[in-house]
């Protein structure tokens, strides 16, 4: 398979996946993409001999995150005011409302928490996998995914509030 016939056919995947490590943030999903996408290109050859080069550009695109995650830690974001941030477009489909809801809540999670339930409940990784691409220990997984399962548990149970700063749970009116 030539690199082209490979960006043509996996874009659509490597580009949700990116976008839901990136916490819904499109400019940093595409840059993430584009990036794997290029050290892919580079390194064409090897990536084929993986025998499978989506998960290969996967695992690129998780080390692409975790670079991200830590440079961000050492240059701390400010906080946006209100108003600055565009919302996510609302439909009237309970489907949707429900995955926009999940994906709202999968952002506020730390950048390990939520590249290890990305990994593990949309790529289908194993967790052995997981530890594999984002070069940590395979307790370290357990503990992350157990941590952001309870804290989306929190999020979405009815009646509790979530810490300042973080999403209110939507109204099911």
């Amino acid at each position: 398979m030539s690199f082209e016939e490979f960006v043509q056919a996996c874009s659509p995947r490597l580009f949700r996946t990116a976008l839901l490590l990136a916490g819904q943030d499109r400019a940093a999903a595409e840059d993430l993409l584009q990036l794997a996408l290029e050290r892919a290109y580079r390194h064409w050859a090897r990536v084929c001999r993986s025998g499978d080069p989506e998960r290969y550009v996967e695992r690129i695109l998780a080390n692409a995150s975790n670079d991200r995650w830590r440079r961000a830690a050492r240059r701390p974001e400010r906080q946006l005011r209100p108003g600055e941030a565009d919302p996510l477009a609302q439909d009237q489909s309970d489907a949707v409302a429900e995955r926009d809801f999940l994906m709202r809540a999968l952002a506020t999670l730390p950048p390990r928490q939520r590249a290890v339930l990305v990994l593990r409940y949309f790529n289908d990784l194993s967790e052995a996998e997981i530890a594999d691409a984002l070069g940590c220990s395979l307790g370290t997984v357990k503990s992350q995914a157990s941590r952001g399962l309870a804290r989306l548990r929190d999020i979405a149970e009815p009646g509790t509030e979530p810490p300042a700063g973080q999403m209110r749970r939507r109204s099911l009116s």
